[in-house]
């Protein structure tokens, strides 16, 4: 395996489990892989371990309090929140997953959390009630939207006589190697497996069907030249296996591309737009419509049955463009059968925001994906550019406003959207 952790930090926050005494285990194991850790205790975790103990493995100074007249100096908690790769909350008790869940930050450990921008890797440790009860499964499902990622619990013997079931802390040698692989540009599952970022055997969406677009569309002026655009389809690709991970019964209706296709997803080829819109209505009701693919505004009315030659003294060929169908449109403004949920995409290169919150009104979305294409390259895709490219920064759009997310991998991008769907089925059901 490789050494991600080498030379990286942790600040590895130990909540008031009985399972913070294997922080002292994990201490080690993350620091035999190279990692420098900063320990952070709340007053519950004082009760299980000694602060002495954590900074003698740490070989670091231990923050506890919020108030510390020496770190508050410049501002320690952003400090600590900001001069770290990763931040690793083990255990994580279901008391201290429902203030993350709910933004609050009323001590130290809490408060680095709010301040972060750094991934976030949690540990659960609870009673196997607890870990079912559907108050902390509703937060476990907020954090997985908000990005947060996930290693165990796992099952087995709890410290209380004649408890079992999932609830133990994930070993630390586990929780090194998901901390590891995180830092390696690995999104994990509860398991440690590479995949989305859900628990172990989570399927959110087991039992919704979902339809996803992806792709170009080709517009033929003739039979060997076509109207198009940059559209890679990655994004999309992206978004429907991300689904299908969680559970989903997943539809991918794609314009030409050169991907495979999803494990699990059911595809339909399609070239025009006018046959992608033909092959969403047969798909017609699902839970959710994602349309992520970059469909041509025009086509030409009529196209050549051969191709269109030219000579030194032909003239250039006068194409008369007509308007493609709107298949966002059609299906966000249906009175019928419309998707309980909505989501539509906007590349744009100016006025991004104001651009997507009037398409998301116009076109009766739900949500509107937005981002900014205008650094995209203006003739070979590059891993720089959003068209062609392998990452994305977006913004969520709602009726209510809009969220900014950070540049992320699309996979990483599309696992965030899912686990939104997921958890906007939740508070639903």
């Amino acid at each position: 395996m490789a050494h991600y952790l080498d030379g990286r930090t942790v600040l590895l926050i130990i909540t008031g489990g009985i399972a913070a005494y294997k922080s002292l285990d994990l201490i080690r194991r993350l620091r035999e892989r190279g990692a420098q850790v900063r320990p952070v205790m709340t007053a519950g975790a004082q009760q299980f371990v000694t602060p002495l103990a954590v900074g003698a493995l740490a070989a670091h100074k231990v923050h506890v309090d919020l108030f510390d007249r020496d770190d508050e100096v410049d501002v320690g908690h952003i400090r600590l929140a900001r001069d770290c790769d990763l931040i690793l909350v083990a255990p994580a008790t279901a008391d201290f997953m429902a203030k993350m869940a709910n933004g609050l930050a009323d001590d130290l450990a809490s408060t680095c959390l709010l301040a972060t921008r750094s991934p976030v890797l949690i540990a659960p440790a609870m009673n196997p009630a607890m870990w079912n009860h559907a108050a902390t499964q509703r937060n476990l499902n907020q954090l997985i939207a908000d990005g947060v990622r996930l290693i165990g619990p796992d099952e087995g013997e709890m410290a209380e006589s004649g408890e079992a079931g999932r609830g133990r802390m994930a070993e630390p040698d586990t929780i090194a190697d998901a901390a590891n692989a995180i830092l390696g540009g690995v999104i994990l599952n509860g398991a440690g497996e590479s995949e989305a970022p859900h628990g172990t055997g989570s399927k959110a969406l087991a039992g919704r069907t979902i339809l996803v677009t992806a792709g170009p569309t080709h517009e033929p002026i003739d039979p060997v030249r076509y109207i198009a655009n940059r559209s890679s389809g990655k994004q999309g690709y992206a978004i429907a296996n991300a689904l299908a991970k969680l559970g989903a019964d997943v539809s991918l209706v794609t314009g030409p591309t050169n991907l495979p296709t999803p494990d699990k997803v059911k595809r339909v080829d399609v070239e025009t737009a006018v046959q992608m819109q033909s092959a969403v209505r047969s798909h017609l009701p699902v839970d959710a419509a994602i349309f992520a693919a970059a469909v041509a505004d025009w086509r030409v009315a009529d196209a050549a049955a051969g191709k269109i030659k030219k000579t030194d003294d032909s003239p250039v060929p006068d194409l008369e463009l007509v308007q493609n169908p709107d298949i966002l449109a059609g299906v966000g403004t249906m009175k019928a059968g419309r998707p309980g949920l909505v989501v539509g995409f906007a590349a744009e290169t100016s006025n991004l925001l104001a651009n997507a919150h009037s398409k998301l009104m116009r076109k009766g979305a739900d949500w509107i994906v937005a981002n900014d294409v205008s650094t995209s390259p203006s003739i070979h895709a590059s891993d720089t550019g959003v068209m062609g490219g392998d990452s994305n920064t977006v913004h969520l759009v709602t009726e209510d406003g809009h969220e900014t997310w950070p540049t992320m991998d699309k996979h990483e991008v599309a696992q965030r959207l899912a686990n939104r769907l997921a958890a906007h089925f939740a508070d639903q059901d």
